[in-house]
C-alpha cells in the first residue's frame, strides 16, 4: 500500500474568508506602524488640545458634576499613557478611539443635562 501524503499547510491568505469587523480594525491598526508618529501628534494635540477642552467645557456648564470628572481625566490619561509607554499602533489606536468614545459619551449626557451659565458666573 502507498502511504498517502494530505498538505495540512493552511494558506495565510485570508481574501477568501470573512472576518469580522474588529479583527478588520485591529489589521488596519497594526498596518499603521508606519504613520506612528502621525496617530502619535493626532492623539496629543487633538485629543488633549480640542476633544478634551470641549468635553471639560460640557461639563461646567452643564452643572459641574463631579462623576464625570473622573471619566474625562480617565479618557485623556489612557490616550496620552497608551502612547507615552510606546505600545504598538495595533493597541494605540483603539484606545484612542475608545478615549474619544467615552469623551462623545460625557459630552452626549451633558446635553441631556442642559447648559446652563450659572455655575460659570457663581
Amino acid at each position: 500500500m502507498k502511504t498517502m501524503n494530505h498538505d495540512t499547510a493552511t494558506s495565510s491568505d485570508t481574501a477568501g474568508q470573512h472576518l469580522s469587523k474588529w479583527k478588520r480594525f485591529i489589521n488596519w491598526s497594526a498596518a499603521q506602524e508606519e504613520n506612528r508618529i502621525m496617530w502619535i501628534s493626532l492623539a496629543i494635540l487633538g485629543h488633549g488640545c480640542v476633544i478634551t477642552i470641549l468635553t471639560v467645557t460640557a461639563i461646567i456648564f452643564s452643572g459641574n458634576h463631579f462623576i464625570l470628572w473622573p471619566f474625562a481625566i480617565g479618557a485623556m490619561g489612557m490616550s496620552v499613557v497608551s502612547y507615552l509607554a510606546s505600545l504598538p499602533t495595533r493597541i494605540t489606536i483603539p484606545v484612542f478611539f475608545i478615549s474619544v468614545l467615552i469623551d462623545v459619551v460625557i459630552i452626549i449626557i451633558c446635553f441631556i443635562n442642559g447648559f446652563s451659565l450659572y455655575p460659570v458666573f457663581t
